[in-house]
């Protein structure tokens, strides 16, 4: 449908665009020809006479300088240590993590955001988001995920609340990239109901006996540690659990099952036992009974960083469709020229840059000390849903070749799958959406 101009314009009639085109030719030829030099300017883009240059693609008021400075050093690792090899990874369900890590962990990438007497930067959230981001540039999903999983998932409530004995111990090694770090807390019968996890921890004399099990668990087959939520007590679900530091070289400790996986298949995940298995008191993180808790505010760090990681990847699909659709054609013209493709693609890349620009505010009010509950959860929504939107229009537009493994579409499109799930379902996220916003039905 063209918006047509009415009254008396001498462009009467015209649409909006082609009013606001002319316009802007007017403007123009007036500009140059009033610096003698029409011929020169005629074909030049209006807006390089008002701008002394473009903004850069990665432009953006929450980084500075030195947070490019880390996505470039880091992105030196990604094209020499990482991108060459994700291929074999993918083949063999599963990559070198003590290797990769330890890269990582030399470099400073792992701890950006943790204290300096364990290893760490110091610096604030938005540098652990700028790495999330860079780490999208990762020629698959699986990676990623593993190296958040180490500095981002199982690691913030230990470097917040645990004793300094603890810290020395797991979280050190864990920033230099010594050691490899998972999170246990979902459950065969508790994924996105966390409160209603089993494994249970009894206290006797100075140590914790525990038992029950882990299901989905990222880095599972190759940790060295397990930061694990279980119930420490009886009552309130949100009052009796607790989070441990928990050796995966203890007796009792049996890893059951390699997971097989549609997607992020470069990343381990596992099925986890513990019988009997007796772990030291004081490797108890905070108070005990806190763990819930402990564990809802890791989850707002772990659902931000979720998002940062995909924006490349969504960015890079894009651009790579772009590419190969300008190349492809059909019935003697490039895919790209259909404007049903190249709209399809500009409203993809709008909404990726109002995600980023969603989630830098929301990394912003965090630094700041503020709840951002809802807005993470926002977040997480949106971008839950956007990957799915941005691998499958794209896939669709590379045709039989998006339908094979050959193209990073394919693999895109089968690792976004789980942003949906992981970290918090959509619905989860809803639900909190909802309760912020006083609509969530209360139970009778």
């Amino acid at each position: 449908m063209s918006w047509v101009v009415e009254g008396t314009s001498p462009f009467q009639g015209q649409t909006a665009a082609a009013m606001a085109v002319r316009l802007c030719s007017s403007l123009q030829r007036s500009l140059c020809k009033k610096r003698g030099r029409f011929t020169e300017w005629r074909h030049e883009s209006l807006s390089k006479h008002f701008y002394q240059t473009a903004a850069p693609q990665t432009a953006s008021a929450l980084y500075t300088q030195e947070h490019q400075a880390i996505r470039e050093s880091l992105r030196k690792i990604i094209d020499t240590e990482i991108n060459p090899y994700v291929d074999k990874w993918e083949e063999a369900e599963q990559f070198p993590a003590h290797q990769i890590f330890k890269i990582l962990g030399q470099a400073g990438i792992l701890g950006v955001s943790h204290p300096t007497e364990y290893g760490g930067s110091g610096l604030d959230f938005s540098y652990t988001i700028a790495v999330a981001e860079e780490l999208g540039n990762i020629r698959c999903g699986g990676v990623p995920m593993a190296i958040g999983m180490q500095s981002s998932m199982a690691t913030p409530a230990l470097s917040r609340f645990g004793s300094d004995e603890l810290k020395r111990q797991f979280l050190a090694p864990t920033v230099a990239g010594d050691v490899v770090a998972c999170l246990g807390v979902s459950e065969a019968g508790a994924g996105s109901d966390v409160a209603n996890i089993k494994t249970n921890a009894v206290k006797k004399g100075d140590d914790y006996i525990i038992n029950g099990s882990k299901m989905w668990i990222t880095n599972g087959c190759q940790a060295d540690w397990m930061c694990l939520l279980t119930n420490t007590s009886t009552g309130a679900s949100h009052k009796n659990k607790s989070l441990i530091c928990l050796p995966m070289k203890s007796p009792g400790v049996q890893i059951t099952k390699k997971i097989k996986k549609i997607g992020m298949k470069s990343s381990d995940t596992a099925q986890i036992f513990f019988e009997d298995v007796r772990v030291p008191s004081k490797y108890l993180i905070g108070e005990e009974g806190m763990g819930f808790l402990y564990q809802m505010l890791q989850f707002q760090e772990e659902r931000m960083w979720g998002v940062a990681s995909v924006l490349s990847q969504m960015e890079n699909v894009i651009q790579e469709t772009v590419n190969y659709t300008s190349q492809r054609k059909i019935f003697n013209q490039p895919v790209l020229n259909n404007q049903v493709v190249h709209f399809r693609l500009a409203e993809l890349t709008t909404e990726v840059e109002l995600l980023r620009s969603l989630l830098h505010r929301t990394v912003g009010l965090y630094i700041d000390g503020n709840d951002v509950t809802k807005l993470a959860s926002m977040a997480k929504l949106k971008a839950g849903r956007l990957v799915r939107e941005v691998s499958d229009s794209c896939l669709q537009y590379w045709g039989g070749m998006g339908f094979t493994d050959e193209v990073n579409v394919s693999r895109f499109y089968r690792d976004s799958r789980l942003l949906s799930i992981g970290g918090g379902a959509d619905e989860v996220m809803l639900a909190i959406i909802c309760k912020y916003m006083g609509i969530l039905p209360t139970k009778k």
